[in-house]
């Protein structure tokens, strides 16, 4: 059967740059199943994301559902009917702390109560699991930085899953391996339309509860909810924080009373001259990558020698992750009396041309020296099957489990997590510079953060005019 290899032209040299990748990206979690051994748990907020995590949590034998908590009856009983464990119920989340057969708790409350809830979780001596955003006000990222630090023997991770994604580890370690040469930019996209819809109630306070993410006193809006996840990705990739960032957006288009922007654009600049180029709208979902099969968001991570598209899998849609190499240079063309080179133009654009993708294989489909015959065929079948777009690798498992199963194994183990502390409060900072950013239209330098919530202005970020010096002809003229 045909190996894919030969049909991309890509070379040994790469394949094997790819296939090391893929397998130091492999997980390797020694699962426990033994009763004694489980973590037992409590989850906080079993709205709509706590319900979520139920469902894959009762999938995870390592931990154990003793408690659920939140101040919505209905929601509370959903979640208690989801996990099916017949945990304690609560509506106040300190009684639920207060349980010393809880060991862990994992955090799924609107954003702007994270801070409360995983300080009062670490004074209460639980290992901590909170979703993204970490927290929401700049005095909190302070605030929890040196918490942290005083329960240093517990574990703190943040709901960050691309962190726990086969794929996106893969592509880090292509990255780190030079597969993609220079890694100078990403772009990134979530669109959708029109994503989060109001739901009306007469009582102004009930209807900001229940739409907390569309009001700016509970919410990030769309950097919280949703950049975030992306601009973590490229901090990962690119292996720092950014410098700055710069913003445009508004409220444009949405009017059903909410007060976030409905539509943002984000350019980060990090240290080595990478950028991240990032948008969100609400009024449009197409996404052009993946030839378009997939809607809403993913992410390009470009680089000198390639390019990958990739973006994160679902209950319902599987991860995906294409490669694609840099055209070779195209040739020169040189005058037969040995003259000035020329460049011919039509021979540049048939050089230059696109590139097939190639899909980003999964280690089980990496050929051993120890395979049987029959596993070997498959494998290239599988291969061969991949290269013409007729199937596409697959994770083994889905992120969220993964994330959730390592959280509890690093309760056990003390070791840190991937999504820990300081990438989550990396992550926060980026969305709270981010709206300030759009809502200011400037340049928003990322060590502003180290004045903002201590009681100190930030950094003044161009010199004040002097009492009796001349307005520009800019400020005259308007």
């Amino acid at each position: 059967m045909p190996d894919e290899m030969n049909d991309q032209k890509v070379s040994r040299r790469d394949a094997l740059k790819m296939a090391g990748a893929a397998a130091i990206a492999a997980p390797a979690i020694q699962k426990v199943r033994a009763a004694n051994d489980q973590v037992s748990f409590g989850l906080i907020g079993t709205g709509s994301r706590g319900s979520y995590l139920l469902k894959h949590l009762k999938s995870i034998d390592i931990g154990r559902c003793t408690a659920v908590c939140d101040i919505n009856e209905a929601a509370l009983q959903h979640g208690y009917d989801t996990i099916g464990t017949n945990p304690a119920k609560f509506k106040d989340y300190r009684e639920l702390l207060s349980r010393k057969d809880v060991d862990a708790v994992i955090i799924a409350v609107p954003l702007f109560k994270h801070f409360d809830v995983t300080r009062d979780a670490l004074s209460a001596g639980k290992h901590t699991f909170c979703e993204k955003s970490l927290v929401f006000k700049p005095e909190e990222i302070h605030a929890l930085r040196a918490l942290a630090a005083e329960h240093s023997h517990q574990v703190l991770q943040v709901g960050l899953q691309r962190r726990y994604s086969v794929f996106y580890q893969t592509v880090k370690e292509m990255i780190d391996k030079g597969v993609l040469g220079n890694v100078t930019h990403m772009q990134a996209q979530w669109h959708r339309n029109p994503g989060w819809k109001m739901k009306p109630n007469p009582d102004m306070e009930a209807q900001k509860m229940a739409n907390w993410r569309l009001y700016r006193e509970y919410s990030g809006g769309m950097a919280a909810e949703l950049a975030s996840h992306q601009i973590d990705v490229a901090d990962w990739m690119f292996g720092s924080s950014p410098e700055y960032v710069i913003g445009v957006g508004g409220h444009d288009y949405i009017f059903d009373g909410r007060d976030i922007n409905d539509n943002i654009q984000l350019i980060f600049k990090y240290p080595k001259a990478q950028k991240l180029m990032c948008s969100y709208i609400s009024t449009n979902s197409h996404l052009a990558q993946f030839n378009s099969t997939r809607t809403e968001f993913g992410e390009v991570i470009m680089g000198t020698e390639g390019s990958v598209e990739i973006t994160i899998g679902d209950d319902s849609h599987p991860a995906l992750a294409v490669w694609f190499r840099e055209p070779a240079p195209p040739a020169e063309v040189t005058k037969a009396s040995g003259g000035e080179k020329k460049w011919q133009a039509g021979a540049t654009m048939v050089a230059a041309g696109a590139q097939k993708g190639f899909p980003i294989m999964m280690y089980r489909d990496e050929v051993g020296a120890n395979d049987s015959f029959l596993d070997r065929e498959m494998k290239y079948g599988r291969r061969w099957l991949y290269s013409k777009g007729i199937a596409t690798p697959e994770e083994p498992r889905n992120p969220v489990d993964i994330e959730l199963e390592s959280f509890f194994t690093n309760c056990r183990d003390g070791k840190r997590p991937k999504a820990d502390v300081e990438v989550g409060l990396a992550d926060s900072t980026s969305v709270i510079l981010s709206n300030l950013a759009v809502d200011e239209q400037r340049r928003v330098y990322f060590s502003e953060i180290e004045k903002m919530g201590r009681g100190e202005k930030p950094a003044e970020t161009k010199p004040k005019r002097a009492e009796n010096e001349p307005e520009s002809l800019e400020t005259v003229a308007g």
